[in-house]
């Protein structure tokens, strides 16, 4: 992995990260395929959405199909037929998200997954990492622990303790790895406690991972809050490596902390909220849904280029909506991820044009 700051304006970043045989202008946005599909969409059509990094999840993958079946196909990419660069999460935020089937310990964590008939599946730091080798991430990440917020102090520092211990754990299964395959970031937590997110990433950045993720934020809290914690951290964070924000991707929240210093980003909300009938545009969101789009001859976004709104009328796409006809689901999804490429690209050359300060 190689990763160049290329310019900056302000603190906002315009890079080049180059993983699995791509080149990729940061800061970028990943969709989320957490089963091995952008859903509704074919990977062909994410490529020509100008998409060249997407997101796997470990722990979903592990369970349905398994990690073996993937790694009999020469990895999760060629299994989905994928042909960009490829992150996946460690299991991490199903610390946080499944937290009603879980029991976390100093050693890692125990699920029991109902997809599995409530079978008992482990993970650790080190096995994560195993998994993630086995499918072929260009990016892997370390299983943390992500606590909810808002958290109690001992319960903050118990997470963050627990994500330091991983992280070194996790370091050292690199270095003793015949093949640790892709690059692994680390991820710091603290939630909201300044303090605490500085002493986790004091103590990450010795372990020397080529990038670092910002996790345990977007879970809940107001994005002001969110915003004041990434002011005060970020200007501690290594200049050389990628900075990933984990599971934020509203349009406000990318233009935001875009200019706060972060380079990578991804989000099921574009993809999921177009499921459910939220169309992205410049004025706003719109609920396809609603009674006043029945007789609207608009398109969804009526200053979007995309193919999606060149063609079809608000009209057709609640009719599809409320006819549970899949195109209504691959038609929105496909404009919200054009609509997201589109800000993404539209920062990217906010920076370049900038004439502050060159990196």
């Amino acid at each position: 992995m190689k990763f160049e700051v290329l310019k900056t304006c302000g603190r906002a970043r315009l890079g080049k990260l180059t993983i699995g045989g791509q080149v990729i202008e940061t800061p970028a946005f990943m969709p989320v395929g957490t089963l091995g599909t952008i859903r509704t969409l074919e990977p062909q059509e994410v490529q020509e959405l100008g998409y060249r990094l997407i997101l796997g999840n470990t722990y979903h993958l592990s369970l349905r199909p398994g990690a073996d079946v993937i790694a009999r196909f020469g990895g999760l990419k060629k299994f989905m037929g994928w042909p960009g660069a490829l992150l996946t999460d460690s299991g991490g935020f199903q610390i946080f998200s499944l937290s009603k089937i879980r029991t976390v310990d100093d050693d890692g964590v125990t699920f029991s997954a109902p997809e599995d008939g409530g079978r008992i599946h482990r993970l650790t730091p080190e096995s994560a990492l195993e998994i993630q080798a086995r499918l072929g991430s260009d990016i892997a990440m370390v299983l943390d622990e992500c606590p909810a917020l808002p958290a109690e102090s001992a319960d903050l520092e118990r997470a963050v303790m627990r994500t330091i211990s991983w992280a070194r754990r996790s370091a050292d299964w690199i270095h003793r790895a015949a093949d640790p395959a892709g690059a692994v970031f680390g991820i710091t937590q603290g939630g909201l406690d300044v303090g605490m997110r500085k002493r986790c990433l004091d103590e990450l950045i010795p372990l020397d991972f080529p990038g670092l993720a910002i996790g345990g934020l977007s879970v809940g809290e107001p994005s002001e809050q969110m915003y004041e914690v990434l002011d005060r951290i970020l200007p501690d964070y290594p200049a050389d490596r990628p900075r990933y924000l984990m599971g934020v991707g509203a349009p406000g929240d990318l233009e935001t902390c875009v200019r706060l210093g972060v380079d990578l980003f991804d989000c099921v909300l574009p993809t999921r909220n177009a499921r459910r009938g939220q169309i992205l545009t410049r004025s706003g969101p719109v609920n396809i849904r609603n009674s006043e789009h029945a007789h609207s001859e608009a398109p969804p976004d009526p200053v979007c280029p995309c193919r999606v709104c060149a063609v079809y009328s608000r009209a057709y796409l609640r009719h599809l909506f409320h006819c549970d006809e899949i195109l209504g689901l691959k038609l929105a999804t496909y404009h919200n991820l054009y609509f997201i490429a589109d800000l993404m690209k539209g920062l990217r050359d906010g920076i370049r044009s900038c004439i502050e300060n060159s990196a």
